[in-house]
């Protein structure tokens, strides 16, 4: 019986060069596949020729996405980052968000989100303003009524508890007779309230304790008024832990004060003793 062959071992370097060669090989595959994959992406074919915006556009136009937005944009079609466009685009002033899609074969589809204006931030006509999400943002605000906004302000990152507050007093001012002008947080917490007439209103620390302050000077107003009369509110000071004080114009309980000057009246439920009192902070 003749006997089997036995296969030679291939040497070892013989093997690390074929693995070697095949890895080459396969390496040069890979890149021919990229560069042609990348001469695609770059194809003239990709270029972007257009952008659709959808959504809530009543501040934005073709011209200021084309002078803000399309310079900044980078790549073709198949290469734009969309979360850097998508940045860009919510850069634009009035829009807080964007949602930015592909739209064969070489369009962009953009749809906006604005914001919705409550009030001035900070100074009125400074270029600044909250929405009614709490949200800051700086726009120029083409509506004639904006000269008639509220003012709102506080600490950095405290504009959606002044909102929230703003909507819980604004009802209680309604009752006056007046509106917000002015609404603002101090950095220690404590609340003061300017009505449009820009009669001031001090209304102490903590929002419930405010509130409550609030609604009790509306509630014993009126009391007040037939008493002395219709008159204008020259300003108030609701941090006392009994009552308020309280300046109409025209009226004065101190002697000798001429009839036209405004002057504090007391407390309502409190003695008169109480306007001697530090108010409560």
């Amino acid at each position: 019986m003749a006997a089997r062959a036995v296969p030679t071992p291939m040497p070892s370097d013989v093997r690390i060069m074929n693995a070697v060669a095949a890895a080459l090989f396969a390496l040069a595959g890979l890149a021919a596949v990229a560069a042609g994959g990348l001469w695609v992406a770059r194809h003239p074919l990709w270029t972007l020729q257009g952008i659709e915006l959808r959504g809530e556009v009543e501040h934005q136009n073709a011209v200021t996405v084309r002078a803000l937005v399309v310079p900044h944009l980078r790549g073709t079609f198949l290469t734009l980052d969309l979360a850097a466009a998508r940045e860009r685009f919510e850069a634009l002033p009035w829009v807080r968000e964007a949602v930015v899609q592909r739209q064969f074969p070489n369009r962009l589809r953009v749809t906006l989100r604005e914001h919705e204006p409550l009030a001035w931030w900070g100074e009125p006509g400074g270029g600044r303003l909250v929405s009614v999400r709490g949200e800051v943002f700086e726009a120029d605000p083409d509506d004639s009524a904006a000269e008639h906004w509220s003012t709102l302000h506080g600490p950095a990152g405290e504009a959606e508890a002044v909102v929230a507050m703003y909507r819980r007093l604004q009802p209680l001012v309604e009752r006056l007779g007046r509106d917000i002008g002015r609404l603002e947080l101090s950095s220690r917490g404590s609340w003061q309230l300017t009505l449009d007439s820009g009669a001031p209103i001090e209304l102490g620390r903590s929002d419930a304790e405010a509130l409550a302050r609030m609604q009790r000077f509306v509630t014993t107003l009126p009391a007040l008024r037939a008493r002395y009369g219709p008159r204008d509110i020259v300003s108030a000071d609701l941090r006392y832990p009994n009552g308020y004080a309280l300046q109409l114009r025209g009226v004065t309980t101190q002697t000798g004060t001429p009839a036209d000057r405004p002057a504090a009246t007391p407390p309502a439920h409190a003695p008169a003793s109480s306007l001697s009192r530090n108010p409560s902070r």
